[in-house]
């Protein structure tokens, strides 16, 4: 059994709903970490269901619940790649705390190794998206230098013509422009109107402001797809 095998059946069995490898030369915030493995969680279907008029208590209690589960799984991934003898670093959210920079982003965003490791593309919402789960999904990452089989990258959108997040966005964030790996994050989406109109509906909604909408999730027709599934 190869190591990537091995990560990707540990993290599966811990948790993980995917797993994917990365070579992240010349991207890694670390040089001596030039690969990434990445993995999601995705949201329960009944509570995506019930995201018509987003954002709920429940999608809000389970988007803390799987960021909980993520940095849990991610120090799992630290801690087996240290014991095999190589560097690694999990890219948890209590390390990388809220100082996302000026665009809300991280140097190196999870979902930027997972269009790396050809597990899907980022939306026209700015969203990761995969065939399978649409937007319903929650990402983290660990950089390493350990020996991964890495995956076929995705390089550019499998949107097509489809506009329905940006449709459902009523703060204006989404351009409709297609994402490729070419493009800065704000050349086709707005975080900063995507983040005044979800100040304003979590706090309608949730009672408290936050940054948490979850419209385009719901919007997206691959997240439709996966909820309908028995």
């Amino acid at each position: 059994m190869t190591l990537s095998i091995e990560i990707r059946n540990y993290l599966l069995k811990n948790g993980a709903t995917e797993v994917g490898f990365s070579d992240i030369t010349n991207l890694s915030p670390n040089s001596e970490l030039n690969r990434g493995i990445v993995f999601f969680i995705t949201y329960s279907k009944e509570i995506i269901r019930n995201m018509e008029n987003a954002p709920t208590p429940n999608y809000f209690q389970e988007l803390c619940s799987i960021n909980n589960r993520l940095d849990k799984l991610g120090m799992l991934c630290e801690e087996f790649l240290i014991k095999e003898g190589y560097n690694a670093y999990a890219q948890t959210k209590l390390r990388l705390g809220t100082d996302f920079g000026e665009f809300n982003s991280f140097e190196l965003p999870h979902k930027t190794i997972a269009t790396r490791a050809g597990l899907g593309w980022i939306g026209k919402s700015a969203l990761f998206t995969t065939k399978d789960y649409g937007s319903a999904l929650r990402l983290s990452s660990v950089l390493t230098d350990a020996p991964l089989e890495i995956g076929k990258p995705i390089l550019k959108s499998k949107c097509g013509s489809c506009l329905k997040c940006r449709d459902a966005c009523p703060g204006g964030a989404i351009s409709g422009k297609q994402w490729n790996y070419k493009l800065k994050r704000n050349q086709f989406y707005d975080d900063k109107k995507c983040e005044r109109y979800a100040l304003k509906v979590s706090k309608e909604n949730l009672g408290k402001t936050d940054t948490v909408c979850g419209k385009c999730i719901f919007a997206c027709p691959h997240t439709q797809n996966y909820i309908k599934k028995v």
